[in-house]
């Protein structure tokens, strides 16, 4: 049956290149709307605005091994902030070799990832600083890399002060940020942290945070430190997120399961056991060996605290002094990403992947409405709300499967415990297991919501679940993109269509099996795991990669492809890592002149004695965020 299914996939395929082929000799006598609408894309938009996208102009690099960020000829890519820096007055300077907690605490964390620039107003009494040239970045810092950090660590025995130099380096980061100057010619200030800003905010491994939403005071959340279930100390392993309509940064934790331990000493008869199995505890000793020097990473002594991780957590970046709160009505699981938008009823709808193989994507519709009034309260639309699952059909459409206690095979959970245990709950509805779901986007030019798949090497092995429409490849080691069309067009609605926007791969191979949307393999470049989206304001995706080293033996990169007019699905890359680094997240600025993109564990594999990376001093590797901007002034894609 798998063998059937994949030729009926590549008759599919075949029919769309045969039309596109069609299409592009007819392109001469046919306006850019009916070639839109031709080739299966929504021009609603479009239509209505007049728009036409441009074409890319920039010229595009190959994969790159050089341990340097790699931009084509006419780009900048400078470094605007790495793991050490001073954000606040009095820091002290980086030194790798005279380390301290109360430092990092007050230094820019480590493994940059998901990134965010929210742009300050124009100033009225300086004409000189335009309004894309001054705002707040946010980093998440999703993990610690020891080997990297410490000289002559010891994975075997860490010691308490570089646990806590660790605890100190996760979390976040809020800093002003801002190139002083016109913009151009391209000789005024670099982008540069202001350490003065009053905004400027470490969230740590450490931090008190509240708890929010159905699963806030349940039992399972109590622990010692905290009997009442509804405050916990820290963030840990934010990887991607988002930033909602009241602009705030909603931050979302994954491999949370990491940094716990002995799991193997809970009796079987705890049904707690099987819970924390479901997402991949450990049985014995954590890598880390926190649990050394703080029981509460310890599951044997506190068996609820990993309850208390997994959700996505909401900071409000302009007000510093108010507590980020994980709301745990989103569900808890191993989130990737975070993306929302308003639909038509006013209702806010968020976007998320668990990112493990064979899991699920899901989104979020709040009970409550947006209010766009200056000044209107926001601040609890995510603590209600229906939590679905998402079920890709064969035959193109889907269905999102609600998960509310009460209904159907959740009848006899509660909304809290559905929170808690979002992955058992899932199972119970029977959604379709996926390749790694990641980032989830939504495309404000066409509508459209594009999720990413990085990969899943198990797909149609023995034992594991075969291929779907959905999940095409046996094998997938290069990962796929899905563009989804919500039913009406309404991100609330609970039913969509489907199809594959890119099967990824290196289009010279044909055992990778590539797709670009319909366009000719042998003009694009060759890309492995996509892993974060963006878009411009053209409606061009920008992918970030993250594992060309496993599959190409090169560097990540950052491509764009655009999603509609007759380049739809000509993929170009823009940038290349460093070796061992992933290119973890990417953001645009307001007119999009600016791309920032997260540099993640330079030189990971390797260790501080003999780094494969020396990333960006020439010295000891460190994350760091890079600003690409194009020299002549134009937007970053060229056009």
């Amino acid at each position: 049956m798998q063998t059937d299914q994949q030729e009926n996939f590549e008759q599919v395929l075949a029919r769309r290149l045969a039309r596109r082929d069609f299409l592009k000799g007819a392109a001469s006598a046919a306006s850019m709307l009916v070639l839109n609408e031709a080739i299966g894309q929504s021009t609603a938009t479009q239509a209505q605005t007049g728009a036409v996208p441009r074409p890319l102009t920039f010229s595009p690099i190959g994969l790159s091994v050089e341990d340097r960020v790699v931009a084509p000829p006419g780009y900048l890519a400078r470094v605007l902030v790495r793991w050490g820096d001073p954000i606040f007055p009095g820091a002290p300077a980086f030194d790798i070799n005279n380390q301290s907690a109360a430092a990092q605490e007050r230094q820019f964390g480590y493994n940059s990832d998901f990134v965010f620039f929210l742009e300050f107003p124009r100033n009225p009494f300086d004409a000189s600083v335009s309004r894309t040239e001054m705002g707040l970045l946010w980093n998440n810092h999703e993990y610690t890399n020891p080997e990297l950090m410490f000289p002559g660590y010891n994975a075997s025995n860490p010691t308490r002060e570089q646990v806590d130099i660790e605890l100190a380096a996760h979390g976040g980061t809020v800093v002003q940020i801002e190139r002083r100057g016109r913009r151009f010619p391209f000789g005024g200030q670099e982008w540069a942290v202001n350490v003065y800003s009053r905004y400027n905010r470490r969230i740590t491994g450490e931090t008190l945070i509240q708890i929010t939403g159905p699963a806030a005071g349940h039992e399972m959340l109590k622990t010692s430190y905290d009997q009442t279930g509804t405050r916990v100390r820290g963030m840990l392993n934010n990887c991607g997120g988002g930033v909602t309509p009241w602009n705030t940064i909603v931050s979302a934790e994954e491999n949370f399961n990491q940094y716990f331990a002995n799991l193997g000493a809970l009796p079987n008869s705890d049904p707690r056991k099987a819970m924390h199995t479901r997402y991949g505890l450990p049985t014995g000793a954590s890598e880390r060996k926190w649990e050394n020097y703080y029981t509460r990473f310890d599951v044997s002594k506190e068996p609820n605290e990993p309850f208390r991780f997994g959700y996505p957590v909401e900071i409000d970046p302009f007000n510093p002094n108010t507590p980020p709160k994980k709301r745990t009505a989103l569900g808890r699981l191993k989130h990737e990403a975070a993306t929302f938008v308003v639909a038509p009823a006013q209702r806010v709808v968020c976007y998320t992947g668990d990112d493990e193989r064979f899991d699920y994507m899901y989104k979020f519709v709040t009970e409550g409405r947006f209010n766009p009034l200056p000044g209107a309260s926001n601040g609890d639309l995510l603590d209600k709300g229906t939590l679905y699952v998402a079920k890709f059909n064969d035959d193109g459409t889907g269905v999102w499967l609600p998960l509310v206690a009460g209904q159907g095979a959740l009848a006899t959970w509660t909304q809290a415990e559905i929170c808690i245990n979002t992955r058992l709950a899932a199972d119970a509805v029977g959604p379709t297991r996926m390749d790694r779901p990641e980032d989830i986007e939504t495309n404000r030019v066409n509508g459209k919501v594009y999720c990413v798949f990085t990969n899943n090497t198990q797909r149609g092995t023995t034992g594991r679940p075969a291929t779907d429409k959905a999940n095409p490849r046996a094998n997938n080691r290069h990962g796929h993109i899905i563009e989804l069309t919500e039913k009406n067009d309404d991100p609330a609605s609970t039913e969509f269509t489907w199809e594959i926007f890119m099967l990824c791969g290196n289009p010279s191979v044909a055992a990778d099996g590539a797709f670009f949307a319909g366009f000719d393999p042998s003009r694009v470049s060759p890309i492995s795991s996509p892993d974060n989206i963006t878009f411009d304001r053209q409606g061009n995706l920008w992918i970030a990669t993250d594992g060309q080293i496993g599959t190409f033996r090169m560097n990540d990169g950052v491509y764009v492809v655009p999603t509609a007019g007759p380049e739809r699905g000509f993929l170009r890359q823009l940038l290349s890592g460093v070796p061992g680094g992933e290119v973890a997240s990417l953001a645009l600025g307001a007119d999009d002149r600016y791309l920032f993109v997260s540099i993640q564990h330079p030189g990971e594999g390797s260790t501080l004695a003999n780094p494969t990376s020396s990333f960006p001093d020439g010295a000891a590797p460190r994350p760091a965020i890079v600003v690409v901007e194009n020299a002549g002034g134009s937007r970053v894609m060229g056009a």
